[in-house]
């Protein structure tokens, strides 16, 4: 599917809107197939950033939350370490607060492991611009780390580590 849309790019606007019907399950399977597109080609979503941005803090359905996380991740490592143009001239501050506050959510939410080690790498980076995130990052990784699971241990003391 994700070929399809590297394929037919217009395609991706009928897609985040299945991604974005957070109730139905079907959703999931949109939200994998918009994952396995950015990986490919992260600047198919540019033209609908706004759309994206604007949906990601209603995902709740742990299969799709943890492909938006991904994406987000990639959007952050694309921004913040590759210092891509594209990425850079798509994002605007609206565009990474809103995926602050959707990744802070999905850190603190009773999500699975995987969505919240994205959550760290996302945050960690965009503390780079927002200096008010790392002290409330460290202080949820702290507080959480003793009911973590072995992952999310494990990626917290890596995130820890960075923070120092």
């Amino acid at each position: 599917m994700s070929n399809l849309i590297l394929n037919a790019p217009s395609h991706i606007i009928p897609l985040m809107e299945i991604a974005f019907q957070v109730d139905d399950p079907v959703s999931c399977k949109a939200c994998w197939v918009l994952e396995f597109t950015a990986k490919e080609n992260l600047g198919y979503l540019f033209p609908n950033i706004d759309n994206f941005v604007r949906n990601i803090g209603s995902v709740h359905l742990d299969p799709a939350v943890r492909p938006i996380a991904k994406i987000c991740e990639i959007l952050m490592k694309s921004y913040f370490q590759l210092k891509d143009q594209e990425t850079l001239d798509a994002l605007n501050d609206e565009h990474l607060e809103s995926i602050t506050s959707a990744c802070f959510d999905w850190l603190i939410g009773n999500h699975k492991v995987a969505a919240q080690a994205y959550s760290m790498t996302s945050l960690l980076l965009l503390g780079r611009k927002f200096d008010w995130i790392h002290p409330e990052l460290r202080m949820i990784l702290e507080q959480n780390y003793q009911n973590g699971s072995a992952a999310y241990k494990a990626r917290a003391r890596m995130t820890l580590a960075k923070l120092k």
